[in-house]
């Protein structure tokens, strides 16, 4: 399942948010979206947990959890409807 990881330290890059979210299970893919001008981080990124169980753990461990001070938005990552 994919979940939505907002409000990340600008500082981080995608290892960095595979090793923390690591933390609760095996990931598929860690992702930090960035700025396709400048490069930089846009503040949020996307995690794959290999399954629903590892999902409600990452959520439940680091949802309002602060990386950096700053404290992590953990939900599940909303499916866009667009084909």
């Amino acid at each position: 399942m994919n979940l939505f990881i907002g409000n990340l330290p600008y500082t981080m890059d995608s290892t960095k948010l595979a090793d923390v979210f690591g933390q609760a299970g095996k990931i598929i893919s860690a992702k930090v979206i960035a700025d396709k001008y400048s490069g930089r981080s846009r503040g949020f990124g996307f995690v794959e947990m290999s399954s629903e169980e590892e999902t409600k753990k990452a959520i439940e461990l680091f949802n309002g959890t602060a990386v950096d001070g700053r404290p992590l938005v953990v939900n599940v990552a909303k499916t866009s409807n667009k084909e």
